[in-house]
């Protein structure tokens, strides 16, 4: 004889759960949850759960915006805003989507079923995640690219003499005056005339046809990203044992050798001199806010997503503080990295630091390519270099998987590899993840605080860890971060600049185009909540989708019960509220 299945009916009632009848049913199908949905898989080891998380949290922004942003903030003084706004809503709100991920067992969307009116959020960040996910698997098509031309005795950015150079192209040696509009450096004419060809485009108007070289390599990044993703998280979470660990082992790498290097000290010096001064500075504040956001990953849905493949009673308070730490101090570990090599070539230039400083991709494809450059063994290091970043963007472009549109990705970033596609990239860069993802994670902060409430959810986490959280967590989720994400995204609108390229102005269509790809995503929310509004008018059932049902708490007293049930019978179960009828 099989396994026999019993079937609970239950009824929620408005002072708890009441069983109301025990039916003997055929034995469905194995390995189903508790909704009696396919079992959700699992992660292999906690520590393929670990290494995702912090291979997606550190990414390329760690390497190329946050030294910079300590510089010319002060410093070591730029580490005052920087840490009270981790404290007060990084690790808060890293927290609150670990802990609500694993708890409900879904995704960005699916989660929202505690609450069902704020669906849209899911759909709000997924859409965003898909956007990012159009030029992101381009930065590492260009890293792909770097590589490849890495593979030769001498570099092809250490001089003038190619054929894609510029009557303005001139020496480091020959220019002190880096600032000359008029004038460039061999690897800055490298990445833009060689690897881009930006010189056969007038703008964002005239994006001509792609280039064969650098949409082969993208060819190749989405090969890749496809084997990492071919079996879930059994196949990602062991590509991050490579992915996550390589960027480490080579920060460390170059560290060593950068510190060997004449100026060098004065870069560090320079990376870590404090300026409180600049603490009075309201701007200083602002970036260490935005920062914090977007180092983290918080409200693009992949922490939800991760962590929902984690054991129901996994710790996911510890891994919060775990993970977001290291991101943190990862960020600040390069910046001695990255300046390292900037007072070397202010020291080998002889010009200021603040003329080589700068961040973005031109420092990881302009400056730091001719720093390594001048190096004994320069292709050697270029391909270390170049691995790096290879890793870093794979392990983050890994993590995005779920809300990735292959067909129509393919499309935009074909767009991307196109003579104009900088252009391209420049505008969503600046208008995809920007005050939308400020507005999704605000959003979801209320749902989850005012609307399924921060004591019910509290409750949630005392099931799975043992404990409630801390007053302190409670205020956060309630009150500081969503008036701290608020902020945010009113100054994001009041200190609104429109993007550039250099000397290069976008014209007002292309900045209209750019509002309406932010504001696609944020009026998910409006839109669903009008809509699911129009479905409970009509059914008179306003409760069923401001109340969550079913309610989560309902599947733990199911799971307490089949604990007293025989051998060999398992457990399906519905739940109804009183004005619904199976």
């Amino acid at each position: 004889m099989g396994p026999k299945e019993v079937e609970l009916i239950l009824v929620k009632e408005q002072n708890g759960v009441q069983f109301t009848s025990t039916t003997l049913v055929t034995p469905a199908a194995p390995q189903t949850s508790r909704s009696g949905e396919e079992e959700r898989e699992t992660w292999g080891k906690k520590i393929d759960f670990l290494l995702s998380v912090i291979g997606f949290a550190v990414d390329l922004a760690n390497v190329w915006r946050f030294p910079y942003l300590c510089y010319k903030n002060g410093g070591g003084a730029f580490l005052v805003p920087y840490l009270f706004f981790m404290l007060i809503a990084g690790m808060p709100l890293f927290y609150m989507e670990l802990a609500l991920g694993q708890y409900n067992r879904e995704g960005a969307a699916g989660v929202w079923k505690i609450c069902p009116i704020f669906k849209g959020v899911g759909f709000t960040v997924i859409l965003i995640s898909l956007y990012v996910g159009f030029y992101y698997n381009v930065i590492i098509s260009w890293a792909l690219f770097y590589l490849f031309s890495s593979f030769t005795w001498e570099l092809p950015w250490v001089h003038c003499n190619n054929t894609w150079n510029s009557p303005n192209c001139s020496d480091w040696a020959d220019n002190n005056t880096v600032s000359d509009i008029y004038t460039a450096t061999p690897a800055q004419e490298y990445f833009e005339r060689g690897v881009l060809h930006i010189q056969d485009s007038n703008g964002i108007d005239d994006l001509g046809r792609p280039r064969w070289q650098l949409t082969a390599c993208l060819a190749v990044v989405i090969v890749l990203l496809y084997f990492c993703l071919w079996k879930g998280v059994k196949t990602s979470g062991k590509v991050v044992w490579i992915t996550a660990t390589m960027p480490y082992l080579v920060l460390t790498v170059l560290l060593l050798r950068g510190v060997t290097l004449p100026g060098a000290i004065d870069g560090i010096k320079a990376y870590l001199s404090v300026d409180f001064l600049r603490l009075c500075d309201a701007k200083v504040w602002i970036e260490a806010a935005t920062q914090i956001c977007f180092s983290l990953g918080v409200g693009f849905g992949v922490l939800i997503a991760f962590s929902s493949y984690n054991k129901f009673s996994n710790n996911c308070y510890r891994d919060a503080i775990i993970t977001s730490s290291i991101n943190s101090l990862t960020s600040f570990f390069s910046g001695f990295v990255v300046f390292s090599f900037l007072g070397y070539m202010s020291h080998k230039h002889n010009v200021a630091l603040d003329k080589v400083a700068r961040d973005g991709a031109g420092l990881v494809f302009v400056i730091y390519p001719e720093a390594i450059a001048t190096l004994p063994g320069s292709s050697v290091w270029a391909v270390i270099f170049f691995i790096m970043l290879l890793t870093l963007g794979i392990d983050s472009a890994v993590s995005m998987r779920h809300s990735n549109l292959r067909s129509l990705s393919v499309l935009i970033v074909i767009l991307i590899d196109s003579y104009g596609g900088m252009y391209v990239f420049t505008l969503l860069d600046h208008f995809a993840a920007g005050t939308s993802i400020l507005f999704g994670v605000l959003i979801e902060a209320i749902g989850i605080a005012w609307f399924y409430g921060v004591d019910r959810f509290s409750d949630d986490i005392k099931e799975m860890i043992g404990h409630r959280p801390g007053r302190y967590w409670r205020l956060c989720w309630k009150f500081v971060s969503p008036c701290f994400l608020l902020f945010m995204v009113v100054v994001s609108f009041a200190t609104f600049n429109p993007p550039n390229y250099g000397s290069y102005m976008f014209p007002p269509w292309a900045n209209m185009l750019g509002w309406c790809l932010a504001m696609s995503s944020m009026t998910m929310v409006p839109l669903y909540t009008r809509w699911r509004l129009t479905l409970s008018a009509k059914s008179g059932k306003y409760t069923t989708y401001l109340n969550p049902n079913p309610n989560p708490k309902v599947y733990r007293i199911v799971e307490k019960l089949l604990l007293k049930l025989k051998t060999g019978k398992t457990v399906t179960f519905r739940v109804a509220t009183k004005n619904e009828v199976f």
